[in-house]
């Protein structure tokens, strides 16, 4: 007896600045995908207007009662959802929230996971009390930064030092501070995306980033890249608009490339996450490792981080996805 399809949607869109980058991801996936075991449709969204592309590309509006939609006469109902929105609504928890409560199975974290994940001074603070390097940090909240002084963020965070929104998807905001007089500004510019700014101390060093997922049968976790760009630091045209050199696998020795393969493992189980996550860190001159921002929405087109380093390990990514997929349904 031939198996029945399972019906997926690749949810793009969202309301952040990276809408443009989400559609982007959403084709690479569409792309990933094995369409001979799965029947894949993208779902865009963006504010209240949800809807399916159909292969002729028009549109039917999704129900949001249950995320389902007609195709002609034809109810369709999805049996997964493939979260690929950078920023909110589907890197915050509020998603995953919805999702949960229609009983459908997602490609992220948890709730939780995904707001703490989202809000990098939050997120930063927890893995610090399980041993976790991380930059020190100030919160500055709208409406409170005259709790903050000047002199306080010197003193403490030092400078140079980085100003960016507490809870967003990517760079958008963030500034390279090197003295007293860029900070005011900075922290402006900052909350323009966020209600909530971390200042948080330079780590100079060698950026890389890497790829993990796990299932109930098997730990993955995929070569490091090195994050080479000759900008001040690895800014929104540095991820997207091609201005960084990507090296997988990453210049460093085997025993670093363990040591960091090790504390991804071991993030990924602290916070329980779920499905192909993405940690970045800076390794300094004296090996020290220090984890700069965890990516539970990591970019998905055909040369994101992610697609590099599944291919530097010899792996099929249209394979990985069906892992994490079937990881769901056992």
């Amino acid at each position: 007896m031939k198996p029945i399809r399972r019906n997926i949607a690749i949810v793009c869109g969202g309301d952040s600045q990276e809408y443009v980058v989400s559609m982007r991801s959403a084709q690479g996936l569409y792309s990933f995908f094995d369409k001979e075991r799965y029947n894949v449709y993208i779902v865009e969204m963006r504010g209240l207007d949800w809807h399916a592309v159909l292969s002729d590309g028009t549109t039917a509006p999704i129900d949001r009662n249950d995320f389902s939609f007609k195709e002609g006469d034809n109810l369709i109902v999805f049996d997964y959802a493939y979260i690929t929105i950078h920023g909110t609504p589907g890197e915050n928890g509020l998603l995953q929230g919805y999702f949960e409560l229609i009983h459908l199975p997602y490609s992220t974290s948890g709730v939780l996971v995904e707001a703490m994940t989202f809000d990098k001074f939050v997120l930063n603070n927890y893995l610090r009390g399980y041993g976790v390097s991380v930059a020190d940090s100030l919160l500055i909240r709208r409406g409170y930064e005259e709790l903050v002084s000047d002199d306080e963020v010197e003193e403490r965070i030092g400078m140079p030092c980085f100003v960016k929104p507490a809870a967003d998807g990517s760079s958008f905001g963030v500034s390279k501070v090197k003295n007293k007089d860029q900070l005011a500004p900075a922290i402006r510019k900052a909350m323009m995306e966020s209600d909530s700014v971390m200042v948080e101390s330079y780590m100079e060093g060698t950026e890389v980033t890497v790829g993990c997922y796990k299932t109930r049968e098997k730990t993955v976790i995929f070569p490091p890249t090195e994050v080479v760009t000759t900008n001040e630091f690895f800014d929104y045209d540095a991820k997207y608009n091609g201005q960084v050199d990507e090296i997988t696998p990453a210049r460093i020795s085997d025993e670093l490339t363990n040591r960091l393969k090790q504390l991804t493992s071991h993030i990924y189980d602290i916070l329980h996450c779920n499905g192909i996550i993405r940690i970045d860190y800076i390794i300094s001159k004296e090996q020290k490792i220090s984890m700069l921002e965890v990516n539970t929405t990591p970019g998905m087109t055909a040369t994101s981080f992610i697609p590099q380093q599944v291919r530097a390990a010899g792996l099929d990514i249209k394979d990985v996805l069906t892992d994490i997929i079937e990881n769901q349904f056992v």
